[in-house]
């Protein structure tokens, strides 16, 4: 899909992604690019083609990410039909398509945040540590985060003064991009989510970033709809494929 002129395109978002949310080592072999996760979730740990591929590639990329002791797991980008359906035609079941998201930075910034509803910390706290934890984000995406360089902070959302939410936030090339927000279930419906992302923005703002981006999976029905109230537009769109794991 096209986005609009003033907002950066699907490829501009991917890299911004691989910058602010980046694997453990990341190597070419061949066709492809080799993402070592190390237990960071699906972002950086699935191999992407370099340039249109063949049949006659595939097993190399196969057998790069199972010597790191993952299963074999590719990221389609726009544009790379011809990929999605080589791996569909070998077993490669579609996971997890992705919405990407964009807004210029001082639309998310009009309106005043209430009094400590949305604080940026970093390194993190215990308590966003522990709402991280209880909202699936362990240690690996944890190291993901220590490891992205540039200006990045911790979000740390409050609602009936209480501590609500957490998420992270990092820039590459004035592009921020919000990762890893979690919603206590306790605590939803209650602006938490909204309060994190208009904090984050501030602080985007007062470290240089002009665009504010974030990804999310097209089936977190809460989420999508949050986004799209607060003036996010769709700029494009991928999916994983992955090679299922038989069981003798």
């Amino acid at each position: 899909m096209t986005p609009p002129r003033h907002l950066p395109s699907p490829e501009k978002l991917y890299e911004v992604c691989e910058a602010t949310w980046p694997p453990a080592s990341m190597t070419r072999h061949g066709a492809w690019t080799i993402r070592e996760g190390q237990g960071g979730g699906k972002r950086v740990s699935a191999a992407t083609e370099n340039w249109p591929t063949t049949e006659a590639d595939l097993p190399a990329a196969e057998k790069a990410m199972r010597a790191l002791g993952q299963q074999p797991m590719f990221m389609i980008r726009e544009g790379e039909q011809a990929l999605d359906k080589m791996l569909e035609a070998h077993g490669y079941e579609v996971v997890d398509p992705v919405n990407l998201y964009a807004i210029p930075i001082e639309d998310l910034t009009r309106e005043p945040l209430p009094r400590v509803s949305g604080l940026t910390v970093w390194p993190p706290l215990n308590i966003m540590l522990e709402l991280w934890q209880k909202g699936g984000v362990g240690p690996g995406r944890i190291a993901v985060m220590q490891r992205a360089n540039g200006p990045k902070t911790g979000l740390l959302g409050r609602s009936d003064d209480h501590p609500a939410g957490v998420g992270f936030v990092a820039i590459h090339d004035g592009i921020a991009m919000a990762h890893a927000l979690e919603v206590s279930p306790d605590m939803r419906r209650l602006g938490t989510a909204s309060n994190m992302l208009r904090a984050a923005a501030i602080w985007a703002a007062d470290h240089g970033a002009t665009m504010f981006s974030l990804i999310v999976t097209q089936g977190n029905h809460a989420a999508n709809p949050l986004y799209a109230s607060l003036g996010m537009r769709l700029v494009g769109h991928y999916h994983y494929r992955i090679k299922p794991i038989v069981k003798e």
